[in-house]
């Protein structure tokens, strides 16, 4: 037989019982959509965590004030760090831009309408250190902050929440009873899961301290980012940055550092393990409905050998082998098994697709795995389902099968 032939075959052996083929069908259908979903889930998650890091760069390093823990109980965010710490880390010939940070809350207003988002003060270099795009507008330079100059930057997200014109430039807010110009916004970045730069007030850290927050230690701040070159091993500048601060801050051999280094390379790292194991995890979750898929395949296989035992004994008497019969239902399990994949590739594809960019408003890559495994399954499943009952098939006895009513 021609593999025309027996694809003809298979097909009107399927064909010949609807109902039992279709629920058949089904499983590995279910099997293989619920695989393709999980794979663009785990995917997706893994993207948006790497645009999230990609967004700030990996070559990013933040330094907050306070040690980590004492005795294994954190000891609070102490301002133990200064804008002379700043300054001295910027002279590290491995740093490109520096910038320390304050955060602080704020109610800002705009004509009749206010909003209630985030407020931070920082230096010029803070526009590199985030990758910042300006849309209109320009970053404030240093002399912003010699003078406190009372000038702001908003996200494109706080423009509208307050109404603003589509160019706000030249307009002013209220922050705490101070009056601020904005001479610049932000282009649109998205949510960034920790602070959205779309909707913040950025100020000049001497503005905010100074005039709004009427601060008694000007010099302190929370926090420094620190942006470092490409080629910048990110390792040993933590190892710079923990030596320069520690002689600063003239701590005692074995003292505990009173700041914390987090290296925004190594936490992608680990999110990108983390986020790796989950996709497998969700995978081998929706692999058991593969494993139900194909006990269903062999089941139909099995029953199908019972009722075609007199037409399997016809054929053996006049003249078929048995690597021809075993052919026969192992070509009849592998088409169940890649309509059934088929299927379930096309439903799963689309199911993602469809939820994730007009429901849930995310980018969903598309890769080229799910139909990989889709024909992979196709192929693993129906054999290995096809196997017993073909085998079983095959060596039937010619004449006891004649017999079988």
């Amino acid at each position: 037989m021609t593999f025309a032939d027996i694809a003809k075959e298979s097909w009107l052996s399927i064909s010949g019982n609807k109902i039992r083929s279709f629920l058949t069908v089904l499983g590995i259908v279910i099997g293989v959509m619920a695989v393709v979903v999980m794979v663009a889930v785990g995917e997706t998650v893994q993207q948006s965590i790497t645009d999230q890091f990609s967004s700030l760069g990996t070559n990013t390093i933040m330094i907050r004030a306070g040690a980590a823990q004492s005795a294994g109980v954190r000891s609070g965010n102490r301002m133990t760090l200064t804008l002379d710490d700043a300054e001295a880390i910027a002279r590290l010939p491995d740093v490109m831009a520096v910038s320390p940070v304050e955060n602080s809350s704020a109610q800002v207003v705009y004509g009749n309408k206010n909003w209630s988002t985030s407020m931070v003060g920082v230096y010029p270099g803070y526009e590199t250190v985030q990758n910042i795009e300006m849309k209109y507008g320009a970053f404030f330079e240093q002399t912003s902050i010699r003078n406190a100059s009372t000038y702001a930057i908003i996200g494109p997200n706080t423009a509208e929440e307050l109404g603003m014109p589509e160019n706000p430039v030249g307009e002013v807010i209220r922050v705490r009873n101070t009056p601020l110009t904005v001479i610049g916004v932000t282009k649109a970045k998205g949510d960034s899961g920790m602070m959205s730069q779309d909707d913040m007030v950025i100020v000049p850290l001497s503005t905010l301290k100074k005039r709004i927050q009427g601060s008694r230690f000007p010099n302190s701040v929370g926090t420094i980012n620190v942006k470092l070159y490409a080629d910048a091993d990110n390792n040993i500048v933590v190892e710079q940055l923990t030596a320069l601060l520690r002689e600063r801050h003239k701590l005692q051999d074995g003292a505990a550092d009173d700041f914390q280094i987090t290296d925004m390379k190594q936490v992608m790292e680990t999110m990108e393990t983390v986020s790796g194991y989950l996709k497998l995890l969700l995978v081998a979750i929706a692999a058991v409905s593969l494993i139900v898929g194909a006990i269903g395949i062999m089941n139909m296989m099995l029953v199908s050998v019972t009722e075609r035992t007199r037409e399997i004994g016809i054929r053996k008497a006049i003249g078929a082998r048995e690597s021809s019969i075993t052919i026969q239902f192992l070509s009849e399990s592998i088409l169940i098994s890649f309509i059934g994949s088929m299927t379930g590739l096309i439903l799963g594809v689309g199911l993602s697709q469809g939820v994730g960019r007009f429901v849930m408003g995310y980018n969903v890559p598309f890769s080229i795995w799910p139909v990989i495994l889709s024909v992979t399954v196709a192929l693993i499943v129906g054999l290995t389902s096809g196997v017993m009952p073909a085998r079983k098939a095959a060596k039937l006895n010619p004449i006891d099968s004649l017999r079988y009513e």
